[in-house]
């Protein structure tokens, strides 16, 4: 069965890890598939072209999703590409550990303006592309918003505004038949993972395997195959739902 056939989406931040894996089941079940990408065009490319490797529909589109301009340019190219719009997966966001008295303005307004005004302008221009037939919006947030790790005070705090956020607008938006879902991933082996240098081949990984009951690191297809069922009519009775895909991994 081919879930998402006819269907129509964008994923941001698809160029890497979780949102790359995200575009490529999305398109495996039938969507077509807006690759959002912010720097590396190169990257997200590759992604469009292992989606057509297999038979799918892609383009790649580059926008900062924390500027309500690129938003909307975004969105339009997608409706003037594929005529309509049904999901969005909003998967682009920002991350960085430091201690709380280190935390800068600019890093502040980093994590915030990517995370959650990045969600606030990806949100709303997906209710106004949604068709009266309505929509899915999953959001991604992390297991943070349960326990933070210490040093992530900002982070955590910008996670846990688009966990409020999700639950707030899948009250207002359920009457206009649009579907709103937060899915938190845990401890997920991606480039950004193995870029800080802080977890894989350290302590901090053998202790993420040690207390998770499944005894491994995420891989970003586990991520995505949870947003594919949600973004699915098979989950038409979910909305509002707060779902961790951690391997039971906390903190």
């Amino acid at each position: 069965m081919i879930r998402l056939h006819g269907k129509v989406a964008i994923v941001t931040g698809a160029s890497k890890g979780i949102g790359a894996a995200t575009a490529v089941s999305l398109a495996s079940e039938g969507a077509k598939v807006v690759v959002n990408y912010v720097s590396s065009a190169e990257d997200a490319n590759k992604v469009v072209e292992k989606i057509k490797s297999n038979g799918g529909t892609a383009i790649a589109v580059k926008a900062d999703i924390s500027k309500k301009i690129d938003v909307e340019q975004l969105f339009k190219l997608a409706l003037q590409e594929f005529g309509h719009l049904d999901i969005l997966i909003n998967n682009a966001g920002v991350y960085k550990y430091e201690p709380f008295t280190e935390v800068t303005e600019d890093m502040f307004h980093w994590h915030f303006n990517a995370n959650v005004l990045g969600t606030v302008l990806t949100n709303q221009e997906a209710v106004k592309s949604f068709a009266e037939k309505g929509g899915v919006i999953i959001n991604v947030g992390s297991v943070v918003i349960h326990n933070a790790a210490a040093g992530g005070s900002i982070y955590a705090a910008s996670k846990s505004a688009v966990a409020s956020l999700t639950s707030t607008l899948s009250r207002e938006l359920g009457p206009k038949r649009i579907r709103v879902n937060l899915v938190n991933p845990g401890a997920t082996e991606t480039e950004g993972i193995h870029n800080t240098g802080l977890v894989m081949g350290t302590g901090f990984e053998e202790q993420i395997k040690a207390t998770s009951p499944l005894g491994r690191m995420g891989q970003p297809q586990d991520i995505a195959s949870v947003i594919t069922f949600l973004a699915s009519d098979e989950a038409y009775w979910v909305t509002g739902a707060s779902i961790d895909v951690s391997g039971g991994f906390r903190h």
